[in-house]
């Protein structure tokens, strides 16, 4: 199984902490420790008990770095257990502030990073040796992941479960969190919105319905339709309970279907692109990378399992 170290200090934030904790430990497939330098650490309204000194990061696969105050002077002895961990090939990933920490680490050098918007800037001024996007969710450089603040580290707990297991896995974590798989906006990454279906509401049954047709060429008449709505309607209750349009949502339940499809066969691009409701191979091509962020030949790369 899976292992997994959760690293906290002093001044840990609780809600990154959490992430940490929760995004791996609800697919079953991780075994989550919490570790760190003391066996209790004050966090601003608690404080935690730490069942693991540092020894924890010699035997895991992957540690997280969850949030800390940039300011907290991080011992020497933390920073050499996470190079050591590294150097073995350990898998290190920070949630928001926690890049202070992995920055003073020297592991970052030369690497394009990001962090919560409101310490990019310090972050970029500590160590100029990096490079400092603000303006995305989350930055994998393989080994080495860091992400923006809060809810940015749960997408990018799901990004790497998703490396680990697939999107199947991925999607069954996004549920229990109740988030869609991939939020739009900032750095278009590999990973797709799952079909969104919100239990309850009212469009539940033509979302299923639209996520089984997905490879139909449906039109916004005919959903509608089927909803039981003008498209007039039908448009604006997409809106307020899926954020987006129904050809925008297909469109990306077809993606989603292709994902699934480069995953697990070894069909050429051009059948999957009929297979998912794609007129052309061209046409797929061009809304998977607008999509998924990579052409349907590197996710299957990256993504394909043995």
């Amino acid at each position: 199984m899976h292992e997994v170290a959760v690293l906290v200090m002093d001044s840990v934030v609780p809600f990154d902490f959490a992430v940490g904790v929760d995004g791996f430990n609800w697919t079953g497939r991780y075994r989550v420790r919490v570790c760190g330098p003391k066996r209790t650490v004050k966090a601003e309204l608690f404080e935690l008990k730490v069942p693991h000194g540092l020894e924890l990061l010699s035997e895991v696969d992957t540690i997280v770095l969850p949030g800390h105050d940039p300011d907290l002077v991080v011992p020497e002895r933390v920073l050499e257990a996470l190079r050591q961990a590294a150097a073995r090939g350990a898998r290190i990933a920070s949630i928001c502030t926690g890049a202070f920490v992995f920055a003073a680490t020297g592991l970052l050098d030369g690497l394009r990073v990001t962090t919560h918007w409101l310490g990019a800037e310090e972050l970029q001024a500590r160590h100029p040796e990096i490079e400092v996007d603000p303006d995305v969710l989350y930055v994998d450089n393989g080994q080495f992941l860091t992400s923006a603040g809060a809810a940015a580290g749960l997408d990018l707990c799901l990004h790497m479960i998703r490396r680990d297991h697939g999107s199947a896995v991925a999607a069954d974590a996004a549920r229990m969190a109740v988030m869609p798989l991939e939020r739009e906006g900032g750095q278009a990454q590999f990973i797709v919105t799952p079909p969104a279906t919100p239990q309850g509401a009212e469009l539940e049954p033509v979302l299923r319905w639209m996520e089984a047709n997905a490879a139909r060429d449906l039109t916004l008449v005919e959903i509608a339709g089927r909803a039981g709505m003008s498209t007039r309607t039908l448009n604006r209750r997409f809106r307020e309970q899926t954020g987006t349009t129904p050809l925008q949502w297909l469109h990306r339940a077809r993606i989603r279907n292709a994902q699934h499809l480069l995953e697990t066969t070894r069909q050429p691009v051009e059948v999957i692109a009929g297979k998912v409701g794609f007129g052309s191979a061209t046409a797929f091509r061009d809304r998977f990378k607008r999509i998924a962020g990579t052409s349907p030949q590197n996710y299957r790369a990256a993504f394909q399992q043995n």
